[in-house]
C-alpha cells in the first residue's frame, strides 16, 4: 500500500510541475505578445526556454513573424526522440506561407542538457534559410534550448 501511495505522490508532483511550467510558458507568451515586435534575441530567449527546455524529447519549432517582426504564431512543427528530430523544409515553408510570415525564428531543444549547436543543427539552419529565401522569408535566428540555457546560432555567425 505504501508503494502505491508513493507512486501516486510522484505522479501528482509531476503533474503539479507540468502545470507550473505551462503557466510560466503562458505568462511569458503574454509578455512577449504585449511587447509587440521582436527587437533582439534576448526578447524571445526566456519564452523559448520555457516552451521547450524541460521536454524529455526533442522538438523543433518556429516563431512566425510579420514584416515588423510582430508575432503571428509560435508552433512546434516537429517532434523527435531523445537525441534527434527530423525537420522538413517543405512543412516549414508551407506554414510560413499560410501565415503570410516575412521572417522566422527557429528553435529546438536538446534534452541532453547541452545547448551547443551540432553540425546537424547548423546544416538544417542553412537548408531552411536557402529554401525559405526562395519565398522571401528570412530566418532571423535559430535557438538551441537546454535546461536554463539557450544558444543563438545567429550570435555564433551560423545564420
Amino acid at each position: 500500500m505504501k508503494r502505491a501511495n508513493d507512486t501516486k505522490a510522484q505522479y501528482q508532483l509531476a503533474m503539479d510541475e507540468e502545470g507550473i511550467l505551462l503557466a510560466a510558458q503562458g505568462i511569458l507568451e503574454q509578455r512577449l505578445h504585449r511587447q509587440g515586435a521582436i527587437t533582439d534575441p534576448s526578447t524571445a530567449t526566456a519564452y523559448l526556454k520555457a516552451r521547450c527546455s524541460h521536454l524529455a524529447h526533442e522538438v523543433f519549432g518556429v516563431m512566425f513573424l510579420d514584416t515588423r517582426h510582430q508575432i503571428l504564431a509560435t508552433e512546434h512543427l516537429f517532434q523527435g526522440t531523445i537525441d534527434g528530430c527530423e525537420v522538413h523544409a517543405r512543412i516549414v515553408a508551407k506554414r510560413a506561407l499560410e501565415l503570410n510570415a516575412a521572417a522566422l525564428i527557429l528553435f529546438h531543444n536538446h534534452p541532453s542538457g547541452n545547448p551547443e549547436p551540432s553540425a546537424a543543427d547548423r546544416a538544417i539552419t542553412a537548408r531552411l534559410k536557402e529554401a525559405l529565401g526562395l519565398f522571401d522569408v528570412r530566418i532571423l535566428d535559430h535557438f538551441v534550448c537546454a535546461g536554463t540555457q539557450a544558444v543563438s546560432l545567429a550570435a555564433g555567425g551560423w545564420v
